[in-house]
């Protein structure tokens, strides 16, 4: 018997991307971004632009998403959006939206978790691919979240480890201002520490019990090495740049690596999945490339472009809870804090 085939519209509107994606089963047929740029001007993303933007580009992207994917609206099977966490005005739009093309095209209404969604991008069907085992050990690395997870189906998982107070990703940039980059700065780290010694300036990595993360010692600490540096020489960053990121990149990578390694350790678990926006860093990449070899894991990375927010990770979680008849009410409502 022929498989039917099963056709999802994904909606991500979390935070300051609007983006939109046709699913057939498990392949990405289209995934269109919007991007805000609006927030370079302010350092970092600001709710209410946020909101604004996302009900100025939904209907678009939607639009280029069918148009790209070549298929009718009405050829959908369903249509999956963002609950949460994320920001509230956001989310709002996103699931607004999402409710009204369920009930106008009567199909089913699909609720995602943003995090369960970076996690299970590796499930997106492509080339040469091969799919995690369960169980599996989660990491969400993000610029709002730092996470461990142990996960053993598509639905049933526990968090073990979180952070205390920012995200990698809200270090990164953080960090990537004192030294005068423009958010998101986190990608230019990234390109500035390949010409840079990453043993130049010793920073710390926080001694967290368990399973947990924090990374405003590093910030501070960071920030601290700057203003000092400073007063002796007032081009200490433009002639440091490279090493000051290198630096920088070193310690907040290695403090997630360690705790991978505890925990899978912990766990006897070697199917390592990686998600999330700093899932793209090359140094990140490279550790657990070796790590992988070193430890005999599998360690699973999605492509560059299912890594940061993107509709196309919302869409495999709508296809995964399709399958299983997991569907949701028009009276949901969007969760900020959703928990995993």
């Amino acid at each position: 018997m022929k498989k039917r085939d099963i056709y999802i519209l994904g909606i991500e509107s979390s935070c300051d991307e609007t983006s939109a994606a046709v699913l057939l089963n498990d392949k990405v047929l289209s995934n269109c971004i919007a991007n805000q740029e609006i927030h370079k001007d302010y350092g970092g993303v600001v709710p209410e632009l946020a909101s604004r933007a996302h009900q100025s580009n939904i209907i678009p992207v939607v639009e280029k998403s069918l148009s790209d994917a070549n298929i009718n609206k009405n050829r959908l099977s369903a249509i999956a959006f963002t609950n949460g966490p994320g920001l509230l005005g956001s989310l709002l739009v996103g699931s607004s939206f999402s409710k009204s093309i369920s009930l106008g095209l009567d199909i089913p209404l699909i609720s995602v978790n943003h995090m369960h969604a970076h996690l299970f991008a590796s499930f997106i069907s492509r080339p040469n691919f091969r799919k995690p085992r369960f169980p599996f050990l989660g990491v969400n690395i993000s610029g709002g979240h730092t996470q461990l997870i142990i996960v053993k189906d598509f639905f049933k998982m526990k968090l073990i480890g979180n952070t205390l107070d920012d995200a990698i990703g809200e270090a990164f940039d953080k960090c990537g201002k004192i030294l005068g980059l423009h958010y998101p700065a986190g990608p230019m780290i990234d390109r500035l520490s390949s010409n840079g010694d990453r043993n130049k300036f010793l920073l710390p990595i926080a001694k967290v019990k368990n399973f947990d993360f924090s990374y405003s010692g590093v910030k501070t600490a960071f920030q601290n090495l700057v203003i000092h540096s400073n007063l002796k020489d007032s081009n200490f960053i433009k002639n440091n740049i490279s090493d000051l990121c290198a630096s920088l990149q070193k310690s907040l990578v290695e403090s997630v690596i360690k705790k991978i390694e505890l925990a899978a350790k912990k766990f006897s678990i070697s199917e390592i999945v990686i998600g999330g926006g700093v899932s793209a860093n090359s140094e990140m990449r490279k550790l657990l490339k070796e790590l992988s070899s070193e430890k005999n894991w599998n360690v699973y990375i999605p492509p560059i472009e299912y890594t940061t927010d993107n509709a196309a990770m919302i869409g495999i979680v709508g296809y995964f809870k399709y399958i299983h008849n997991k569907f949701d009410q028009l009276n949901i409502t969007p969760s900020p804090r959703f928990k995993i």
